[in-house]
C-alpha cells in the first residue's frame, strides 16, 4: 500500500511536537537553513528538534540554490531523516550522508516543471538555475536514478494548475525506479487531495506534498495540527 506523509513548518519545537503528535508521525517537519547566520546555528536547532523526538527534514529556504552546501554540511552533522537539495547537489549530498553512516537519510532532488507536460528541468542549481534547457521526464529520472536519489522534489507546482505536469513526472520516475514523489508549490488544504490523487494515480509509492504557510494560523503564527491531522485523514481515505 502506498504511503502519505506531509511536510510541514512549524513555528518552534513545543509547535513541532503538537503537530507530530496530531499526525501520529506522519510527518517531517522542515527546518530551513537560510535564516541561520552559520551552520553551527541551524545544527543546534536540528539538534534541539531531534532530541524533542521530531522527524527533521533538513531544507533550503524559499529553494534557494545558495544554500545547498549549507544544506549538505547542516545534513552530514545532524543525519536527519529527510534533506532536501538541489539536482546538481543531490548526489555530493547522499554520499556524504553515507560517509557518516546515515544510510537512513532520505534526499530528495528539486526537479522544475517546464509548463509542458513531459519536459522539465534538472537545472536547479545556483549556476544551472540560470539556464532555461529542458530534458525528458524520463531521462530526468534516469540520472537520479543513476546516483541513487530515491525521491523527486517536484517544484513549483502551482498547486494543482499543473497535474498533467505532475502525472507525467510520477510516472517517468515510477518507471526508472524512483517511488517517491514530493509535489511542492501552492498546495493547501483546497488541493492536496488531487495532487496526491493525481500522483496515486500514477504509481507514486510514497508521498510526501509539502505544505508550508496554508495551515499556519495568521495571528500566531503557529502551524494548526488540527489542520494538518485533517489533511491527512481525508487523503489517507484516498488509499
Amino acid at each position: 500500500m502506498a504511503e502519505i506523509k506531509l511536510n510541514i513548518l512549524a513555528a518552534d519545537v513545543k509547535n513541532a511536537k503538537e503537530i507530530v503528535d496530531a499526525a501520529e508521525g506522519k510527518v517531517y517537519i522542515g527546518v530551513m537553513v537560510k535564516p541561520y547566520p552559520t551552520v553551527d546555528a541551524a545544527v543546534a536547532y536540528v539538534n534541539e528538534m531531534q532530541e524533542a523526538g521530531v522527524p527533521v527534514s533538513v531544507g533550503l529556504g524559499a529553494a534557494d540554490p545558495a544554500m545547498w552546501r549549507r544544506v549538505a554540511e547542516t545534513a552530514v552533522r545532524t543525519k536527519p531523516v529527510h534533506v532536501n537539495q538541489v539536482y546538481p547537489g543531490a548526489g555530493y549530498t547522499v554520499a556524504a550522508l553515507r560517509a557518516v553512516g546515515a544510510e537512513h537519510s532520505m534526499v530528495n532532488a528539486v526537479i522544475r516543471p517546464s509548463g509542458t507536460a513531459g519536459k522539465v528541468s534538472i537545472l536547479t542549481g545556483p549556476e544551472t538555475s540560470a539556464f532555461d534547457e529542458y530534458v525528458s521526464c524520463a531521462a530526468a529520472a534516469a540520472a537520479l536514478k543513476e546516483i541513487d536519489i530515491p525521491s523527486v522534489k517536484f517544484y513549483p507546482i502551482g498547486g494543482d494548475q499543473h497535474l498533467d505536469e505532475v502525472a507525467a513526472m510520477v510516472r517517468a520516475a515510477v518507471a526508472a525506479g524512483v517511488t517517491v514523489f514530493e509535489p511542492t508549490g501552492g498546495i493547501n488544504g483546497d488541493n492536496v487531495e488531487a495532487v496526491v490523487k493525481t500522483c496515486l494515480e500514477n504509481g507514486a509509492e510514497i508521498i510526501i506534498p509539502h505544505i508550508y504557510t496554508a495551515f499556519v494560523d495568521k495571528e500566531t503564527g503557529r502551524t494548526d495540527p488540527k489542520r494538518v491531522k485533517d489533511a491527512l485523514d481525508r487523503l489517507h481515505r484516498l488509499l
